[in-house]
């Protein structure tokens, strides 16, 4: 239990905070989640952010035993993740929409805005690619802050889009865009040669065990 708590590093919590603020992008979802308001007629932060934070850390504690039934690596599902980030990047830099979930429903605060808006499947594929990169501390953190960091915006929405106005939220997305293509490439270019380095190696293997 104590290796757990000293695995925790500050630049690790940095950088996973920073990747799950730019997938979940809930600043940049201000005006899906006022349109998800006025439809609804109300939405419970607290319980959207409970149901969200559930969601999150249940995939990442579950997550990997979920693949190995499928037979499939973390690493390989980093590679995935990778491929998906970075179609989601080039939606918040490029302004257009690759990903054609509707939104819809009187349970707003679960759905859409738990799920899939806040813990959908990019925050999840995230969560299982993360682990290929940190530890589970770090993770966990991170993903208590950015709960956090939902609710408050939730709680604030028309304050925060009446401060930032249209502009000041395209920029934003657009400057989280660019690092989550950044932290993309880097996810798979790093998993990626752990996947050769493996194959390489099984095939090494393979050639000793039977040299005909």
């Amino acid at each position: 239990m104590l290796n757990y708590f000293w695995a925790f590093n500050w630049g690790e919590l940095f950088k996973a905070s920073m990747v799950l603020f730019a997938v979940i992008d809930v600043i940049g979802s201000v005006p899906l989640i006022i349109k998800i308001k006025e439809q609804s007629g109300d939405i419970h932060p607290a319980r959207t952010s409970f149901v969200s934070l559930g969601i999150m850390i249940g995939f990442l504690i579950l997550g990997e035993s979920i693949l190995k039934l499928f037979g499939v690596d973390v690493g390989s599902f980093a590679v995935a993740g990778s491929l998906i980030l970075f179609a989601m990047s080039l939606e918040m830099i490029l302004g257009v929409r690759l990903f054609r979930d509707s939104v819809s429903g009187k349970t707003a605060s679960v759905v859409p805005l738990a799920f899939p808006i806040i813990a959908g499947a990019g925050t999840m594929t995230t969560l299982v690619s993360l682990r290929a990169e940190f530890q589970n501390i770090n993770i966990v953190v991170a993903i208590l802050i950015n709960v956090l960091i939902v609710y408050i915006v939730l709680r604030l929405t028309k304050r925060i889009e009446n401060l930032l106005g249209p502009g000041g939220i395209a920029i934003m997305k657009k400057v989280f865009g660019i690092i989550l293509l950044a932290i993309a490439v880097k996810l798979f270019t790093t998993n990626i040669a752990k996947i050769i380095l493996n194959v390489e190696a099984e095939k090494h293997v393979q050639k000793i065990e039977n040299p005909r």
